[in-house]
This record gives C-alpha cells, sequence and structure tokens, in this order.
C-alpha cells in the first residue's frame, strides 16, 4: 500500500511539473519557425497556436536581467497557456531589425490572432499580466 501511495504521489508531482514552462531561448532559425517567418511573409502571420511573449533582451541589459524573473514566473504559473520567447538581440540582429527594435528589453504580445502589440522598456510582473490578462485574452 506505501508503495501505491508513493507512486501515486510521485506521479501527480510529475504530472504538474510538466505543465510548468520555462521561456525559450529562439536564434533566427527558431523564431522564423515558431513566430514568424519575416523573409517569406510580408504581412504578420503568427507561426503559433498559442499565445506568446516575445522578450528582446542582451545579456549585457541591466532592464532585461531586471524583467527576466517576472517571465520565468510567468511562463510557470500559466503554464500551457502562453509561450514566453526570447531573442537575445546581439545573436539574432536581423530578427530585431525585421520589427524595428532599437532599444530594450522590447516584448511582443502575441494573441493567437491578430498582430502583436510591442512594448518597449522594462515592466513590473503586473504589467506583464494586465497585457496577458486584457490583450492576449488569457487568465491563469
Amino acid at each position: 500500500m506505501k508503495k501505491i501511495t508513493l507512486l501515486v504521489g510521485l506521479l501527480i508531482i510529475v504530472g504538474f511539473t510538466t505543465l510548468a514552462q520555462t521561456p525559450e531561448h529562439l536564434d533566427e532559425a527558431g523564431f522564423k519557425s515558431k513566430v514568424y517567418d519575416f523573409d517569406k511573409n510580408k504581412s504578420w502571420k503568427y507561426e503559433g497556436n498559442t499565445p506568446a511573449i516575445v522578450d528582446f533582451y542582451a545579456d549585457w541589459c541591466g532592464p532585461c536581467r531586471y524583467v527576466a524573473p517576472f517571465l520565468e514566473q510567468l511562463a510557470s504559473e500559466y503554464g500551457t497557456k502562453i509561450i514566453v520567447y526570447k531573442v537575445n538581440t546581439d545573436n539574432s540582429p536581423r530578427v530585431a531589425s525585421a520589427f524595428g527594435i532599437t532599444g530594450i528589453p522590447t516584448f511582443l504580445f502575441i494573441p493567437v490572432k491578430g498582430e502583436p502589440k510591442k512594448m518597449v522598456g522594462a515592466m513590473e510582473k503586473a504589467g506583464f499580466e494586465n497585457e496577458i490578462n486584457e490583450y492576449m485574452k488569457v487568465k491563469k
């Protein structure tokens, strides 16, 4: 009986941890396949089927490092309801250029249908939650 209880408990823990997400780092090829192929499409066409946030950042950027824990928390809290992508602008300058990114951090809030919303500058966690809930229409 103890083995069964232990096994059930372990399955519950594993089940819950698989729902928790972490931000996914994308290079140019990954961005084109998962978010938007800016070479192939002249108008916006989201490649995904889950609302997403794209964080354009650089490792040396202080405000980018400030918001990183908020994005990790949100990815975990919303689970499979949203995806958080991170694009390092130093490593993927063509992706940043395609969106006219001139300052970081910059965030794209992408609903499944409709245009992405671009926001520049660091935000508190509540600001991200507001955009997720109101613009992307996703609730925890």
